[in-house]
């Protein structure tokens, strides 16, 4: 048995289960558990659904929580064996609404970070009233503005553009070695060089990564968000509408990737944001799920109750 499939296997011994949602040609992997209103749990990258089996395991007695591999990643079909420039934050969103329309969901609180965030984000501008709240993990967001690119974060950031590079998934994927080497930089070094956060699961990530497409799967969106990256970093990314649904923060103090005190331009996106900081790095919910769940239920238990502010 792989590190993957005792992975797997615990998570259904507990009573996770996983499925296969046909979206209108691609096919989505979705595990499942919990019984309650839906909450939508959106990983970043590099990560599948398994990243948020703690969550899920402290969240089942009041939500159904629904957590997807996203487009190109973990069990979810890879559209095309070569570079897809297509898999944007609103290709994405437009996949997720799709998921809970076949699960019945017509309205649905979500949780992520990173890609994500991104894709929570699209969501809350397309179909506002889909969502009966946000709740999101150090998150990238235009306020950011040129400080994501300045001179001293370009050490954080190198990886957004050589994963752009046509043979950049080859070159990672030539050996479970230089896999591992790969993936562990970023599951580690994000988590503030604490090996212990992924340390018993690495391998399951090794074993996910190297099924056929997946490096290429999560590296694809790179190449999708690279046009509107340049026009955030130049300030040239179009003005919208600030975000409506009730939206919730939670930010690492130690996150390399996305500073806390980038959080200072929330307002401008969002109507109403509340932030709360606590001591991890990028990975919250990994790295300190009794968090994240305590959090969600304070969050999501006032917006059914009919409380918007925190």
């Amino acid at each position: 048995m792989t590190a993957l499939e005792k992975a797997f296997a615990d998570a259904a011994a507990a009573g996770i289960t996983q499925q296969k949602i046909d979206i209108g040609g691609l096919s989505v992997n979705v595990a499942r558990f919990g019984n309650g209103p839906p909450l939508l749990l959106l990983h970043g990258w590099p990560e599948f659904w398994l990243v948020w089996r703690p969550l899920m395991l402290r969240l089942g007695d009041c939500f159904e929580l629904i957590a997807p591999d996203l487009r190109g990643c973990g069990d979810t079909g890879k559209p095309t064996p070569t570079p897809d420039a297509s898999a944007t934050a609103e290709r994405h969103a437009l996949d997720m609404f799709a998921v809970m329309d076949a699960l019945g969901h017509d309205r649905f609180g979500v949780i992520g970070g990173d890609l994500g965030a991104y894709v929570m984000q699209a969501m809350s501008h397309r179909e506002p009233r889909r969502l009966t709240g946000t709740l999101y993990l150090c998150t990238p967001y235009p306020g950011l503005g040129q400080r994501y690119g300045g001179p001293g974060h370009l050490i954080e950031v190198w990886y957004q553009y050589f994963q752009q590079l046509p043979w950049a998934a080859q070159l990672v994927g030539s050996s479970r070695e230089s896999c591992r080497l790969y993936f562990r930089h970023f599951l580690d070094h994000w988590s503030g060089d604490n090996p212990a956060v992924f340390g018993e699961l690495l391998e399951a990530y090794v074993d996910s990564f190297m099924k056929p497409g997946n490096i290429q799967g999560g590296f694809d969106w790179y190449l999708s968000s690279a046009p509107n990256r340049r026009l955030w970093l130049e300030g040239k990314l179009p003005a919208q509408p600030r975000i409506e649904v009730p939206s919730r923060f939670l930010w690492g103090r130690r996150d390399p990737l996305i500073s806390p005190e980038w959080s200072d331009r929330l307002g401008d996106y969002w109507r109403e944001p509340s932030i709360r900081f606590v001591d991890t790095g990028h990975y919250v919910h990994a790295e300190a799920p009794g968090i994240v769940a305590e959090e969600a239920r304070g969050f999501f238990g006032r917006l059914e109750n009919g409380e918007r502010g925190l």
